[in-house]
Parts: C-alpha cells; sequence; structure tokens
C-alpha cells in the first residue's frame, strides 16, 4: 500500500461558501492535488504520461464529509493507493486540518486510456514499478 501526505493546502477566502466553510465541490479539487502530487512522489509525473499520449479520467469519486473546513485552515491531503494498478488506478483520501482532526474522507477511480483511440489501456508498466515495493509483503 503507497501512503503519502501532501500538506500546506491553504484554503483560500474562494474556497468557501458564505458561512466561511469549504464548499463541498472543492473537495474534488483537493483530491486532485494530493493524488498529482503523490504521483510525482512516487516518479510520475501526469505531464509525461499526456505527453506519451495517456490519459487518466476520473471514473467515479466518493466523499465523506465529518467536520466542515473553514477559511484559512491549513489542510492535508493523506492519499493512499491500496493496490497496485490495472487499467484503472484507485485512490483513497483523508483530509485532515493543522490541528489534525479528520474532516473528510474520498476515493476516485482513475483509468488510464489511450489519447488517439480513447480506449482503455493497461497502466504504465513505469508506474507499476514504482509502486511494486509499496505491495510487497
Amino acid at each position: 500500500m503507497y501512503i503519502h501526505d501532501v500538506t500546506g493546502i491553504r484554503v483560500r477566502y474562494y474556497d468557501t461558501d458564505q458561512m466561511g466553510i469549504v464548499y463541498y465541490g472543492n473537495y474534488a479539487r483537493f483530491y486532485e492535488i494530493g493524488r498529482v502530487e503523490s504521483l510525482r512522489h512516487l516518479g510520475l509525473h501526469y505531464k509525461d504520461l499526456e505527453a506519451r499520449g495517456i490519459q487518466m479520467p476520473v471514473y467515479d469519486l466518493s466523499c465523506r464529509f465529518i467536520r466542515p473546513a473553514r477559511y484559512d485552515d491549513l489542510l492535508t491531503v493523506r492519499v493512499t493507493i491500496p493496490q497496485l494498478p490495472s487499467t484503472r488506478l484507485l485512490f483513497s483520501y483523508e483530509v485532515f486540518n493543522q490541528d489534525g482532526q479528520l474532516l473528510n474522507t474520498g476515493q476516485t477511480t482513475l483509468v488510464f486510456i489511450s489519447a488517439t483511440t480513447g480506449r482503455p489501456q493497461p497502466a504504465p508498466a513505469d508506474l507499476i514499478e514504482l509502486a511494486k515495493p509499496f505491495f510487497v509483503e
């Protein structure tokens, strides 16, 4: 299992609603920040995948709201990849505030597709090789 914490995500005023609470739709953006930085930490960059003709659209997204994030909070997004990727890549998320309180949990599934054909394809071999050490028992 691969786990990476992405820290220092500041809640901006434009992230909030009239009550000063993070608008629910912004959690998808926090998840994206987490997964992009987690893959970068693992050694794989979205930009490089796209240059190779590989796209990763979101197949599904779910989230659960536990406590509100508020204006000026400093968030940590803990990203977990619980299984080796195949044609799909599952990400789990936990969002914490600066006090370590769990605010939100979620999951996304992304699918590897060919930019040329738009059809699903297997995960890149280099991604699987980079991730394998985290799944050795």
